[in-house]
């Protein structure tokens, strides 16, 4: 058996975790599901081993397909649904995921408040359609909100979503005066994109529970003083493809002891900021930078005091092997790979 059939088997028979129990995969192909279930949209799919799935993709749809009592997972992923009635999911209000990528999906025609009558729903992904702004209101459950490459330049609130944990807005069009207050008081969020968008600047008022913040692909050329010192739980952090230079970006900037990646790649850099020793790993590809300076990463050295990095690229820069300093080795003695040109 190889590889890809060992996983097809796998997700067929639901793979055991913790606790006893079985996560069946609600994204794979349903051409593995086989026979439909009876409590089922004629024209869509509900797998009898999971009845609670509705699989409505590529069916060249126009409108949401009636969808009967029980259903709690539903996609409608690759279709022309271009508008959303008030009554379209009366019959679910215990929906949890629900998931409308790559349709036609505008604002105005998604009618009344037909996401917080949803008083169960965890996952939205409105992906790939034609939304301005974010849609809303939500409910209270929501916990993973997807509303990537869509041409949103405005956000509502989203005060009161306690629950939410994981944001995707890249590729919209959104500037840093949008984003400033949209995300008060969401105290478990965690994860934040905001990669392909229209920032000049850092937006203020982000919450600070996040672990993962991306926001590659800016216009981005200044970071405030202290600017990252709040996020007291950061881990992943990537501003690669701005517009950063060494004026625009403080001694300490990175110098957050929780950072574990920091991505800083496609920026006109010409120094190394200075980083914390628990960094691991730490993106500088394609800048200009024209030396290296063991202090960026360790401030002393000694037999317990020494970077933690393991991967570092310095590739596409003006930094050659001859120009490394050699204690440069004593400071990154547990690294695994450093890019040179």
């Amino acid at each position: 058996m190889n590889l890809s059939t060992f996983i097809v088997f796998l997700t067929l028979i639901g793979v055991s975790v913790a606790g006893g129990g079985y996560y069946y995969d609600y994204d794979s192909p349903l051409s593995i599901y086989g026979l439909s279930s009876p409590n089922c949209a004629p024209e869509c799919n509900c797998p009898e081993s999971y009845p609670t799935a509705m699989y409505c993709d590529g069916l060249k749809l126009k409108s949401v397909p009636m969808v009967p009592p029980g259903i709690k997972y539903l996609y409608l992923r690759n279709n022309q649904i271009d508008h959303i009635d008030e009554k379209a999911f009366e019959n679910v209000t215990d929906l949890q995921w629900l998931i409308l990528d790559h349709n036609l999906l505008e604002n105005s025609k998604i009618k009344g408040r037909i996401f917080s009558k949803l008083k169960q729903l965890k996952k939205l992904h409105i992906n790939y359609n034609n939304l301005t702004e974010s849609v809303g209101p939500l409910p209270k459950s929501l916990e993973d909100l997807q509303l990537t490459h869509n041409k949103i330049s405005k956000l509502g609130s989203f005060e009161g979503l306690v629950n939410l944990t994981f944001i995707h807005l890249q590729h919209n069009q959104l500037k840093e005066d949008a984003i400033s207050a949209a995300f008060k008081g969401l105290k478990s969020l965690e994860y934040l994109d905001l990669s392909f968008n229209q920032m000049t600047k850092l937006p203020s008022g982000l919450p600070v529970s996040l672990l993962t913040l991306y926001l590659d692909n800016n216009k981005i050329s200044n970071i405030p003083d202290e600017y990252f010192k709040r996020f007291s739980g950061l881990q992943y952090l990537h501003l690669s493809h701005n517009e950063l230079a060494d004026g625009g970006v403080p001694g300490n900037s990175f110098n957050v002891s929780s950072l574990i990646e920091l991505d800083l790649s496609y920026n006109k850099l010409k120094s190394i900021p200075t980083v914390n020793e628990n960094l691991e790993n730490y993106y500088l590809q394609v800048n200009e930078l024209e030396k290296f300076e063991v202090k960026s990463f360790c401030k002393i050295l000694g037999p317990l005091s020494y970077s933690k990095i393991r991967h570092l690229r310095l590739d596409g820069n003006r930094i050659t092997q001859i120009n490394l300093p050699p204690d440069m080795f004593e400071c990154l003695r547990v690294a695994n790979e450093i890019a040179l040109n």
